[in-house]
């Protein structure tokens, strides 16, 4: 038997070393995929789903310590013409017993420049740096017995881990899944939803091409699926459909019983009072609203603000507040802890607060 090489003990000798050097930077040379500093992550293998959406096989590094729960997204942070881009994507694979690889699986959009550089120019050893999964869209374990999932477009993705989660299991309840694509081609795992349909008697598809039969209307919902109002229902796809379901299942009574995931972070809290904002080092001050995000408020002043993602996800942006409050604008909560770190994208001036850069 092959020995086990003592990784951890060979990084906690490299710790020692007497020179300029960080140990992740020796580290590095060894594994790039070995560093405290940031999660990284390994492009095994890019598969292409459609003519426009393609599965990233991705080995993560050193502090992937847990598996994500399905349906749960991770950030992806990829350097695009010198400058980390982030995104958030949900995890379209199964969690795994054994440390292995995840996959997330992206459409190229028109106006998203970082969707197809993944799909479309991303080759296989690409490093990249990773967020932790979160997200609250997930499969109940144990799973409800009654399950409608409502998705549109590359918003199966999450739907998909669900679902191949339960495959594994083998124990699929009772489950309808309506999905909506513009066309048959561009149906993502079209194939393999075929298949899992045929294995599995208590999954049930329905498919819909809008580009040919239109949008699906809300009121077919008691002929796709005539005990929806039983069952407990997940939905994800583009903003205007689950703003309609949305709407439809609170007209209903049944917003209780609906789970949603969005794919574009939405600033929906409250905003701050605003105030003056000063960034202690640079020796800057600048008048801010309630609206404007301390990133963007440092920005104006002409601070040399940290950022990655701007969208809440890669902590790039956090900078220690040293007195006054800010308030994030995603939830409400609000920080006011002296020396406290903050994520400047996210969070917006609760009166006058200063902040160290």
């Amino acid at each position: 038997m092959a020995s086990t090489i003592p990784w951890e003990r060979v990084r906690r000798s490299a710790s020692k070393l007497t020179t300029p050097l960080h140990p992740d930077d020796y580290l590095r040379l060894v594994n790039p995929l070995w560093s405290s500093r940031e999660l990284r992550g390994r492009i095994e293998e890019v598969i292409p789903e459609t003519e426009d959406a393609a599965t990233l096989v991705i080995k993560p590094g050193w502090g992937w310590r847990y598996n994500h729960k399905p349906g749960q997204y991770v950030g992806i942070g990829i350097q695009v013409n010198g400058k980390f881009q982030w995104r958030s994507y949900s995890v379209s694979s199964p969690p795994e017993r054994r440390r292995g690889t995840i996959t997330i699986t992206v459409r190229a959009m028109p106006e998203g420049k970082l969707s197809s550089h993944l799909v479309n120019g991303l080759a296989a050893g690409t490093i990249v740096r990773l967020a932790l999964p979160e997200g609250d869209f997930v499969l109940p374990d144990p799973p409800p017995q009654r399950m409608l999932f409502l998705v549109g477009g590359s918003g199966v993705t999450p739907v998909m881990a669900m679902l191949r989660t339960l495959d594994r299991r083998g124990s699929m309840p009772d489950v309808v899944m309506h999905y909506s694509s513009p066309t048959e081609d561009r149906m993502i795992f079209r194939d393999e939803l075929d298949h899992l349909e045929q294995k599995h008697e208590g999954l049930t598809l329905h498919r819909l091409q809008t580009d040919v039969d239109g949008m699906l209307d809300l009121a077919d919902l008691d002929e796709i699926c005539p005990d929806w109002r039983e069952r407990e229902t997940y939905a994800c796809g583009p903003g205007p459909m689950l703003d309609a379901i949305t709407e439809y299942y609170e007209a209903n009574d049944l917003e209780e019983h609906l789970h949603l995931e969005r794919f574009s972070l939405e600033l929906g809290g409250e905003g701050g009072e605003g105030g003056t904002i000063t960034f202690q080092n640079s020796g800057k001050t600048v008048e801010a609203d309630g609206a404007t995000t301390v990133l963007e408020a440092g920005e104006e002043a002409g601070v040399g603000m940290p950022y990655g993602c701007r969208m809440g996800i890669c902590h790039t942006c956090t900078l220690t507040l040293i007195k006054g409050k800010v308030r994030d604008l995603r939830n409400g909560d609000e920080y006011d802890s002296p020396n406290e770190p903050v994520q400047t994208c996210v969070t917006a001036a609760v009166g006058d607060c200063t902040l160290d850069i």
